[in-house]
């Protein structure tokens, strides 16, 4: 079976007249498998209204700091397992199980600290611990908040006026991509150089907000997986176009899993 995952920040739960468009490129897109972050007054009625008009089943993670975060699956598949991270992260992280022809899969959708570099990196070391590849097969997805290592982020930080810039610097001035590593380090595989093209940048988009990116583009959100989940992964895309545009300052991310 080929699974298609899509992982979205959709800005603040889709406030202002946006959520019509969020669902309008959801139904559109049909991920089997679906990751949302920033889902504000989410919780309850919201929750279901959003799964009920995509056919899916919602799992979502409140937040005590910030704002929840969901993991959706579509029937066939099912969720036989949950758990939810609320109290070590800014933000939260939902994970739930899914069994698959290729066995039972962890997915984890999250929401790492957008203000500062070192509590992201404490965030991203505690959850690669918690759900590291070595557990068994894990996809873990959601924006990140981090650069990526191995790519010259010079020309974008000198893009950032310094309070935004300041969030993606480490201590030495450097680039900050200690997050992203921490993932790697614990055995995490990177989809987008193994089944994206180009620079996968997410932010902003044209018409949705996001001063606080550079206006050369970054890449912020993620699709990290174990590397036997990862040798699975195609056609990775950055969806633009159309509501993606506006519906969020995040861009959509998908790939293909054949399992």
């Amino acid at each position: 079976m080929t699974i298609r995952f899509l992982t979205w920040n959709v800005r603040t739960g889709g406030s202002g007249g946006r959520l019509d468009a969020l669902v309008s490129l959801l139904r559109r897109e049909r991920p089997d498998i679906l990751a949302l972050q920033e889902l504000r007054g989410f919780r309850g009625g919201r929750m279901r209204q959003v799964a009920g008009a995509l056919g899916m089943t919602p799992f979502l993670a409140p937040s005590v700091f910030g704002q929840p975060v969901a993991v959706l699956v579509r029937p066939p598949l099912r969720i036989v397992g949950w758990s939810a991270v609320r109290w070590r992260l800014h933000h939260a992280a939902a994970a739930v199980l899914v069994p698959t022809t290729a066995g039972q899969l962890t997915v984890v959708s999250t929401h790492l600290n957008p203000f500062s570099p070192y509590r992201r990196l404490r965030e991203a070391r505690f959850l690669a611990a918690r759900h590291r590849p070595a557990k068994g097969p894990v996809l873990l997805a959601g924006d990140l908040n981090s650069l990526d290592p191995g790519t010259d982020h010079t020309a974008r930080l000198a893009a950032l006026s310094g309070p935004y810039a300041r969030r993606h610097r480490a201590a030495d001035g450097t680039a900050d991509t200690r997050a992203v590593a921490a993932f790697q380090d614990a055995g995490f595989v990177d989809l987008w150089p193994r089944a994206g093209e180009g620079a996968g940048l997410t932010v902003p988009t044209t018409r949705g907000g996001g001063h606080e990116f550079a206006t050369t583009g970054m890449r912020l959100d993620y699709l990290l997986a174990s590397a036997p989940v990862a040798a699975r992964a195609g056609n990775a895309r950055v969806l633009r176009g159309d509501e993606a545009e506006y519906a969020s300052d995040h861009y959509p991310v998908t790939v293909d899993l054949d399992l």
